[in-house]
């Protein structure tokens, strides 16, 4: 009647007239049992059915004890792969930024030389790394050096040398060998590229490719296979049978705080010593002062090209785009530690520098790379209260470092020194301090906080600290002691091959001299 009412026209013929069945209330209850009965047992069919042909999707056992069907894990090894692939891609753009901030903090006449040796060093790290570095970093063999297959090839005892005899993919990770080499050539290159920075304007083109030769070739893999390699003495440090075995827990260096920056800082010092200052360069407390930067537009440029391409230094260093809070508690972390370092590093100099009361960019831009490099050993262990602490100590420490090397008269242009060896020594070691005990390790499925690392301010015990200190120790003390003997060797060739280049090509500029161009065409 009701849709008579609505509709008038409805049911006017008899042929469509249809007769109304009224329902008592029983009949009406019975009807909605039935009707909901039918659904419950549909929907039963319906997850039987799934649970027989799909059993993954009800998340039974298999996936309780994180086991994967062979699809799953090449889904899982396939968004690994290019995670890390677009990260090293990113740590690779980094170069960029290096080359702009030396050029900008150089001077005129030697811009042609800094681009020069940038672009050489990538260049000749990439073969180097190809023919002998990889093996030798993260190929099995023993504590001190790698060189190939063993456990990591299933048993082949084949060399890695020049990427032969190597597996389809690399240890655990699910990633292949090809993209693992690509990501870690990126940081090696990384490394070549600081010590470049202060020896600007006065190294010969040649010494500096016998010096990119022992770094990027020796210096930088068997020292750096100590704590990444997969027998690394101070990667199994801690363990039964191996150094420090009661100290219960190894060397940790997530990004390379050390393994890439400190000894490439290191490295730095090394070759600034055997070098000397720079003809003309009077310090402040011989009446001078560090001479002023020919561009600071390129440098602050290449500052925040250096801080973009480490969303792929720190976080790609997961190599697991499974681990998603892990890499995004990293990306948080690298933020925030540049940023407050940046703020500190400019407010010390203007409270205690030279110019009180003006606000130094060249400060501030090497406050913001302290912070990033500090941050980069211990970035997946800390909260990012414990960034922002680590990151503005880095700051001071990298303006306290400064002053402190225009005191003992040794000529740093760019501060390499400071940024990377002096903070990075400081990121590794505040691990111990600001561990935040929530978080143990990354892996290509997931995290797994079964074991996390807590510091002292977080109520772990000394261990962490002491083994940071420990593999900081060891590694900056090997890399000065080779480093400086390989470069007074160098220096000690005769020319052109000497390490310093000849008086009249540094005052003439090394532009003119060594390359036969100048950067800026009058």
């Amino acid at each position: 009647m009701i849709l008579k009412n609505l509709f008038p026209g409805l049911g006017s013929r008899k042929s469509a007239t249809v007769p109304m069945v009224k329902l008592t209330t029983a009949e009406k209850k019975r009807l909605a049992i039935t009707l909901f009965a039918g659904k419950i047992i549909g929907v039963l069919v319906l997850l039987i059915g799934i649970k027989i042909i799909l059993p993954g999707m009800l998340g039974n056992s298999a996936f309780a004890q994180e086991t994967y069907t062979a699809h799953e894990t090449t889904m899982m090894n396939t968004a690994n792969t290019i995670w890390t692939l677009v990260a090293a891609f990113l740590v690779f753009g980094m170069q960029a930024g290096f080359v702009m901030l030396e050029a900008g903090f150089a001077r005129q006449r030697e811009t042609v030389n800094v681009l020069m040796e940038c672009v050489f060093d990538t260049c000749l790290c990439g073969l180097l790394f190809w023919a002998i570095g990889y093996a030798f970093m993260f190929g099995q063999g023993n504590g001190l050096i790698g060189w190939g297959g063993g456990a990591l090839a299933g048993g082949d005892p084949k060399s890695w040398y020049f990427l032969q005899g190597t597996p389809l993919t690399y240890a655990g990770t699910g990633i292949p060998i090809l993209a693992h080499w690509i990501f870690q050539y990126a940081f090696a290159d990384t490394c070549s590229t600081i010590v470049s920075g202060a020896m600007i304007g006065r190294t010969s083109f040649r010494g500096d490719i016998l010096y990119s030769i022992g770094i990027t070739g020796f210096i930088y893999p068997i020292i750096g296979h100590w704590a990444w390699g997969p027998d690394g003495f101070l990667a199994l440090m801690g363990s039964t049978g191996h150094l420090f075995p009661t100290l219960g827990t190894g060397f940790r260096d997530f990004a390379g705080s050390t393994v890439v920056h400190s000894i490439g800082g290191i490295a730095s010092l090394a070759g600034a010593i055997v070098l000397g200052p720079r003809l003309g360069r009077v310090f402040k407390r011989d009446g001078g002062g560090m001479p002023p930067a020919h561009n600071l537009s390129l440098a602050a440029l290449g500052t925040f090209v250096l801080w973009f391409g480490w969303y792929g230094f720190n976080p790609g260093s997961s190599l697991s785009a499974m681990d998603m809070q892990g890499i995004g508690r990293i990306s948080a972390n690298t933020t925030l530690a540049a940023c407050a370092g940046g703020i500190t590093a400019m407010y010390v100099a203007l409270w205690f520098g030279d110019t009180k009361g003006k606000f130094d960019l060249g400060y501030t831009l090497n406050g913001v790379l302290g912070g990033l490099v500090a941050i980069t050993c211990p970035c997946y262990w800390v909260s990012p209260l414990g960034a922002v602490l680590l990151g503005g100590i880095a700051g001071i420490v990298v303006w306290l470092t400064m002053v402190f090397m225009e005191y003992i008269r040794i000529d740093d242009p760019v501060g390499a020194v400071a940024v990377h060896g002096v903070a990075g020594i400081w990121g590794t070691i505040s691990l111990g301090l600001f561990a935040c005990g929530q978080y143990g390790a990354t892996g290509p499925t997931g995290a797994d906080n079964s074991a996390p690392v807590a510091g002292l301010f977080y109520g772990g015990d000394a261990s962490v600290f002491k083994a940071q200190c420990i593999g900081s120790f060891t590694i900056c003390m090997a890399v000065f002691i080779v480093t400086i003997i390989m470069m007074f060797i160098i220096n000690k060739l005769p020319h052109p091959w000497k390490l310093r280049v000849e008086a009249e090509g540094e005052l003439m500029g090394l532009d003119l001299f060594d390359h036969g161009t100048e950067a800026y065409a009058s």
